[in-house]
């Protein structure tokens, strides 16, 4: 593969998650689903979502919940190009989050971070562009309940 081939590839994949934090932190959480393939997969602790019906439905409840405010800061992104059709990557994820008793703060008050964990992904090329075949995350690390 060319280079410029490579780096646009790396260049979509990045955008899809950017584009994934966006929507979950600032109410369009049911959006995430449109950066799926068809039958994608989102898996984290204690949840499984496979397909986009699944994912809607289940980032459609996070967008209900009006009372957070959250920004998930995602670092040390490392996209690796298999081939013209897919590729992997590695993120960390450092999640601040705070749960009002009313509708969401800005500015919210500050404390240590909700979790800090990976996002282990896979692409796909798909006729409508790059799109995350896989979403896995993983915690590394969890604030204690009644800590912010």
């Amino acid at each position: 593969m060319e280079d410029l081939e490579i780096l646009l590839i790396e260049r979509a994949c990045t955008r899809l998650v950017t584009d994934y934090s966006r929507f979950v932190d600032f109410g369009e959480a049911e959006r995430i689903a449109d950066l799926f393939t068809a039958g994608g997969r989102w898996e984290g602790p204690d949840v499984v979502m496979d397909g986009r019906d699944a994912i809607r439905a289940g980032f459609a409840r996070r967008a209900g919940v009006t009372r957070r405010t959250s920004r998930h800061v995602v670092t040390n992104l490392a996209i690796d190009v298999v081939d013209a059709e897919r590729a992997t990557a590695l993120c960390y994820l450092i999640n601040y989050r705070h749960d009002n008793d009313g509708p969401a703060l800005l500015p919210a008050p500050a404390g240590v971070p909700k979790y800090v964990g990976e996002y282990h992904d896979r692409f796909e090329r798909t006729a409508e562009g790059w799109r995350f075949a896989e979403r896995r995350f993983s915690l590394a690390f969890l604030r204690p309940s009644g800590t912010g």
